[in-house]
């Protein structure tokens, strides 16, 4: 073999730091402990986000309104952490070492949550007479330290792990690149199978064993991810940290708002750019010029005072990759803009539908009550189901009518995605509807379990699954190829972001909704008895909310422009 033949194309080298060897590291022999790490993680994550909302409403003694609120706001800043990891990982520690640091923080938060539910004076007081508890101070406040300590914990995990994943597949070698697509399908199965656990075995143990049994299993499948994780350290191609990527964006808008009167020559290649092969910026390929947003591409205008300098001043004078990168990260905005909605209708799987699953019968059989929680084992079933068969089927069709080698680009794959959405939200919108007139005609308002199996919530989590495995897998997909190189953790961050957003608005939504419907007296919309409101006018304005998201999406697709790389990927 030539020894150029020997070293992977794309840059990224081994946990030596020496330059990668292509038969003896990345590609899906590293997978497994990346994959294994996920699915470990997500066990963990879901472990305590599946049924936090009852925890919250019968341990911590809170209100429906207040539980849903408090479990959308967390699940929020799990999404808002990653923008640190991503920034870690990108500019200073690599993806593998904000891995490893934040994995650790995690394993300790998931430690002190477990305590907060099983020691003796950490965990809350409860009349078993009366089924109430009553948490004091100390209590509360070391139940939230290790909650959000998980927050921070997963901050430097979301944004590395599938970008980690990805570069272990070279883009230079075209038998590699094909298996990156498959891989993201992959790691949102491995992702499925953790919430599979969860959503069953673990909510049947928070149900009827203990809250301390329920939250130590998760702690120690997080110590069993950290431990996965490095057990693939040889094997790992490791991408080299670029430089902080805000810098590097915040250098072209002043550079370009100083020359705000100069003009930009018609050709672009007397634009500023290194003469060298490889971009100036480590990590990544150099970027060509394109025309859209031409404001900033006043940053790569050398002018006299440039050439007069000698040396370069990057507050002054960029280079065309360096303005391309913050081209491509505007050029990504209004589609993740669009994600926000979606993560809005998805978060109701951890809050409304549950609490609507409350009111309802849970037995299976006659001596067998399932969790309401335990429901969305049927969102992970679906998902587990449509990835192999998008996967394996799907594309293999649609390929045939659209010529694409992925089947559907991946703008495609997240509008198909959007739409399912909408029927999710009309199907449990409908089945409240159903709901209430069976309240109603056999006056069952004080009825604690309304004689209607809670199986009919199956659709609703089994099309919002289907809709994950489009738009879900699709963004991550989409966020790390029109990513700039050395910017993938932090855009993959970003589509992280659309979900904290959507949790936000969630509560945001909820906030409101119930301020306006009990201005007049009424119970609202979203009582603590449902049988009382009207849960299905907001699953009716999420529905309406979704619609106009996919118009604007449809808007915004049309004119998007991708990303054009100088190198093997090109």
């Amino acid at each position: 073999m030539a020894e150029d033949d020997k070293y992977v194309k794309d840059g990224t080298v081994d946990y030596r730091n020496n330059p990668a060897i292509k038969k003896e590291t990345g590609t899906w022999r590293a997978c497994p402990y990346i994959l294994g790490n996920e699915c470990c993680e997500r066990l963990a994550y879901y472990g305590i986000n599946t049924n936090l909302v009852n925890y919250l409403k019968f341990q911590m003694n809170e209100s429906s309104v207040v539980a849903v609120n408090n479990v959308t706001n967390w699940s929020g800043t799990c999404y808002v952490t990653p923008l640190l990891g991503a920034f870690l990982a990108d500019a200073y520690l690599g993806r593998y070492w904000t891995i490893a640091a934040f994995s650790i923080i995690y394993v300790f938060g998931m430690t002190v949550l477990t305590l907060s539910a099983s020691v003796h004076g950490l965990k809350p007081p409860c009349d078993d007479q009366n089924n109430t508890c009553h948490p004091k101070g100390i209590q509360i406040g070391m139940f939230y330290l290790g909650l959000y300590l998980i927050a921070l914990g997963t901050g430097g995990i979301k944004p590395c792990v599938s970008s980690f994943g990805a570069d272990q597949f070279d883009d230079s070698e075209e038998t590699e690149k094909k298996k990156k697509s498959s891989f993201f399908n992959w790691f949102y199965f491995s992702i499925n199978i953790g919430a599979l656990v969860a959503s069953t075995v673990l909510v049947w143990i928070q149900t009827n064993v203990g809250w301390g049994w329920g939250f130590g299993i998760p702690a120690v499948a997080m110590a069993v991810a950290v431990v996965s994780f490095f057990s693939g350290t040889r094997l790992y191609r490791n991408q080299k940290p670029g430089g902080s990527p805000l810098t590097r964006i915040f250098q072209v808008i002043v550079a370009s708002f100083r020359k705000f009167k100069v003009k930009i020559p018609r050709d672009s290649s007397l634009l500023y750019e290194t003469a060298d092969e490889e971009s100036a910026v480590q990590g990544s390929r150099k970027l060509d010029h394109t025309e859209q947003l031409s404001f900033f591409d006043k940053a790569a205008v050398e002018t006299q005072s440039d050439k007069i300098k000698g040396s370069v001043n990057p507050w002054s004078l960029c280079t065309v990759t360096q303005v391309e990168e913050l081209k491509s990260i505007i050029r990504l905005l209004p589609i993740w803009a669009t994600g926000i909605i979606f993560s809005s209708v998805y978060s109701q799987m951890g809050t409304l539908f549950v609490l609507q699953g409350n009111t309802m019968d849970l037995h299976m059989t006659n001596s067998f009550e399932i969790p309401s929680a335990s429901l969305s084992l049927f969102d992970t079933i679906s998902v587990i189901f449509w990835v192999p068969v998008y996967d394996r089927v799907i594309v293999a069709l649609a390929r045939k009518f659209t010529g694409h080698k992925n089947g559907f680009t991946q703008l495609q794959r997240i509008a198909i995605g959007l739409v399912i959405s909408i029927f999710a939200m009309l199907i449990a919108g409908t089945l409240e509807m159903v709901r209430l007139r069976t309240v109603r005609e056999h006056n069952y308002y004080e009825m604690k379990h309304i004689p209607m199996s809670i199986f009919w919530q199956v659709p609703q989590y089994f099309v919002i699954g289907c809709a994950e495995v489009f738009t879900f897998i699709g963004q991550l997909e989409f966020f790390y190829e029109q990513a700039p190189d050395a910017m993938r953790s932090l855009c993959s961050a970003l589509s992280l972001i659309t979900t904290a957003l959507g949790n936000y608005l969630s509560t945001f939504l909820v906030n409101i909704v119930t301020d306006m419907s009990t201005r007049i007296g009424g119970p609202g919309w979203i009582p603590d008895n449902l049988n009382y409101g009207h849960l299905h006018y907001f699953f009716w304005l999420l529905a309406v909310l979704s619609v106009l998201n996919f118009g604007f999406f449809l808007f915004v697709a049309k004119f998007y422009t991708y990303k054009k790389a100088i190198g093997p990927s090109s």
